[in-house]
């Protein structure tokens, strides 16, 4: 079957999927995508957190057939259009919360996410926000670093904006 997709703005066509494949292998493998990361398939970790119609999902379980005509964002689309890196992307390797980088694109996405519909999350939001990404290297607290740091530079943005208007 054919895959139709938006994906990171872009439109997208995904050939000859077999209608158990998943969007996970599809972004990595049929699109070249690889942010997304292939650990538990089962939903568990959050590794392979990907937005789909603007919803966080886990992609591993997402049957690829069933996201025809789908805007996807995948961790690679949040970097700027001239390949910058995002502010939350700059705030985790500022705070030292990429350790191996396993988990890195779903707690980024997750990060994202929350950010957009709360700039300024209390630590137990956070907590909340992230508690479906594992982590097996950073304890978590680089991690919860760098979502106040990218909540911080996020808000500071925002002010200069507002004050050089």
């Amino acid at each position: 079957m054919r895959v139709n997709l938006t994906v990171n703005g872009r439109p997208r066509t995904a050939d000859d999927v077999w209608p158990g494949e998943s969007l996970l292998y599809v972004l990595r493998e049929r699109l070249g995508l690889p942010g997304a990361k292939n650990a538990c398939e089962q939903g568990e970790c959050g590794s392979c957190t990907i937005r789909l119609d603007g919803d966080l999902v886990c992609a591993c379980l997402v049957a690829a057939g069933s996201a025809e005509g789908a805007e996807v964002t995948t961790v690679e689309g949040l970097a700027e259009e001239d390949a910058r890196l995002a502010p939350v992307q700059r705030a985790f390797i500022d705070a030292g919360a990429v350790q191996c980088g396993f988990c890195t694109p779903g707690l980024l996405m997750a990060t994202d996410e929350l950010l957009a519909r709360d700039p300024h999350p209390a630590d137990a939001d956070i907590r909340e926000a992230l508690s479906g990404n594992l982590c097996r290297c950073t304890g978590y607290e680089s991690i919860l670093g760098a979502v106040r740091l990218a909540a911080e530079r996020a808000a500071a943005d925002r002010a200069a904006a507002e004050g050089g208007a």
